[in-house]
């Protein structure tokens, strides 16, 4: 058995050894003592202590009289890794406050963004485009390149890690702009030549967002055409797949057809099942992915634990009435005779689109979130359906009016998913978790709008509602989806586990109390449990406070020239 830990986890030493690999005048910049640890292989936990020097842990067991500048206690409390959202919108919001207070609060030290859209690369138009599109939050746009993007989130100053995907949306508009045509072959290998730059740059890999405009003009051979180049740079293709509810099933086909064709592992952005009628579908996508998954391929998830989801009213209108960008869109939706046809289709159950609104159920379920304009912000947390009474107008026309006024595809929450089907997916071996949504505190600029819970409490929510109250999933796995296996599946250097060599994110909660407490009405609740985080070995999180402190890095994929460098671990203290 010993053998077999050695070999599945690659640990420099093992913490039943661990005793016997420190000398008694060892001395480490921190030590975490007594704690019950997980070490994110999902393996059972055992209590001993975690030592930090530098930026990396350099032992994990009993470090026994070793010194440290700072020791803390942390007996009775799980210390595990710093946990990784697969699906974060904290682009923004990190250049508002890079403190990133509602995920540390939860224990995540590393934001992945890019589903679908990305912070470059841009073109001028683009950034002309962003700046005249910007809500609550204003800022200069320095960047042109990806890369150039996450360096000056570092430069900034924030205080958790963050990484990319490169948007298949934004190299579309950068060469086609919102036109609902194929790429020319030449526009194709520009396209091609933006991801290779992304990757060299560290970028994940592609990620796609194929219900809205104008992604939804993409065909499948562009997107394993973009894949391809990902691949042979060791990335993954990550995408909000083109139907979440009635062509789920063959959504989840295109998916495995792109991973198969490009020869990339592909991860399903946010399974779900949406829509009543489609939640008994959930068990044929399941099987569907272990099928592809025993074939060889590399099928991952990720997910958020809620039964509700967000974007924009631009997922309950047709992608013809948004081709050409929002202003195009706002001018369809003043032409009378657009809208009575918009009206029925908005009405008609439809397999060409996706709508969000239909498979809501029911106006009372899509909540309006988010306005651009301060004028429209008194009817934020109010349901389509109560704004429509309000205005004496169909639930539809008051949609359309809205995107007009606000200048905006207007922050929407939509009801879809069942219970049971969360459930069902978190006990998946395969499934990691993302909030889909970006970091935020519960102050200024960030209270003009009304967020997703889940910005709050998505993490926080798996570890005390669905493990510790409901045990669906015992501790060790659930850390093990929140950590090791997305570093894994990202072929993340030196994150995602407790080992020597490895870099110092790590988080120490109180797993009887470690709980969400964002709800929809009242959604700007921090988290309650996490006690302290560390960021590349520096302290974020003190006694359950923010520090100030602002270590994060860019995280780079293997596409980066200095990918292998960064992968070999430093020396650890073993009599070396």
């Amino acid at each position: 058995m010993l053998a077999a830990r050695i070999a599945t986890l690659g640990l420099v030493c093992l913490p039943l050894l661990a005793a016997c690999s420190f000398s008694p005048g060892e001395q480490y910049d921190v030590i975490l003592r007594g704690g019950t640890i997980y070490d994110g292989s999902g393996g059972p936990p055992f209590v001993g202590d975690v030592a930090i020097r530098g930026d990396s842990i350099v032992a994990v067991g009993d470090v026994g009289r070793a010194s440290a500048a700072t020791e803390i206690d942390v007996a009775g409390l799980a210390v595990a890794p710093g946990f990784i959202n697969m699906l974060s919108w904290a682009t923004e919001s990190l250049i508002e406050d890079g403190r990133s207070l509602s995920g540390i609060k939860q224990g995540v030290t590393l934001e992945i963004f890019g589903e679908g859209s990305s912070m470059g690369p841009l073109n001028d138009a683009m950034k002309q485009e962003m700046l005249e599109q910007q809500g609550d939050i204003k800022y200069d746009i320095p960047w042109t390149t990806l890369g150039e993007y996450l360096e000056h989130l570092v430069e900034r100053g924030i205080s958790t890690n963050v990484a990319s995907f490169i948007g298949a949306t934004t190299v579309r508009v950068h060469e086609i702009g919102y036109e609902d045509r194929p790429p020319t072959p030449e526009e194709l290998e520009r396209m091609r030549a933006l991801v290779r730059q992304a990757m060299e740059e560290g970028a994940l890999g592609v990620g796609s967002s194929l219900i809205y405009a104008p992604a939804f003009y993409a065909k499948t051979d562009e997107l394993i055409e973009l894949a391809r180049v990902a691949a042979e740079y060791g990335g993954m293709y990550i995408s909000h797949m083109r139907s979440e509810g009635n062509r789920l099933l063959e959504a989840v086909d295109e998916l495995i057809t792109i991973a198969r064709e490009a020869n990339i592992p592909a991860e399903i952005y946010h399974l779900k099942a949406a829509g009543v009628q489609n939640w008994p579908k959930i068990d044929e996508v399941i099987a569907k992915v272990e099928a592809a998954r025993a074939e060889g391929l590399r099928i991952t998830a990720d997910m958020y634990t809620y039964t509700a989801g967000a974007t924009g009213l631009d997922a309950a209108m047709p992608p013809w009435v948004q081709e050409g960008g929002l202003q195009q869109w706002k001018a369809r939706l003043q032409d009378p005779r657009i809208r009575a046809r918009l009206r029925r289709e908005m009405t008609t159950p439809t397999d060409e689109w996706e709508s969000l609104y239909l498979l809501a159920g029911s106006p009372e379920r899509v909540i309006l979130v988010g306005f651009k304009q301060d004028s429209l912000k008194y009817l934020t947390g109010k349901t389509l359906a109560e704004v429509a009474r309000m205005r004496g107008k169909s639930p539809e026309e008051t949609a359309m009016d809205l995107v007009v006024q606000d200048d905006s595809r207007v922050e929407t929450v939509y009801f879809l998913m069942s219970e049971d089907n969360v459930k069902k997916q978190i006990a998946l071996p395969w499934m990691s978790f993302g909030s889909d949504a970006g970091s935020l505190a519960p102050e200024g600029v960030f209270l003009k709008s009304n967020p997703h819970p889940r910005a709050y409490g998505n993490f926080a929510r798996l570890l005390g509602k669905y493990v510790r109250e409901e045990q669906v999933i015992p501790l060790e796995e659930a850390i093990r989806k929140l950590t090791t296996l997305p570093a894994e599946n990202l072929k993340l250097r030196r994150r995602g586990a407790l080992r020597p060599g490895y870099f110092a994110d790590v988080v120490v909660f109180d797993p009887a109390t470690i709980s969400d407490q964002a709800t929809f009405e009242n959604p700007h609740q921090l988290a309650t449990g996490m006690v302290h985080v560390f960021v590349n070995g520096v302290q974020v999180l003190r006694d359950g406070e923010h520090t100030g402190a602002k270590p994060g890095r860019v995280v780079r994929g293997p596409g980066w020239k200095g990918w292998e460098e960064e992968r070999a671990p430093v020396a650890v203290a073993e009599g070396r």
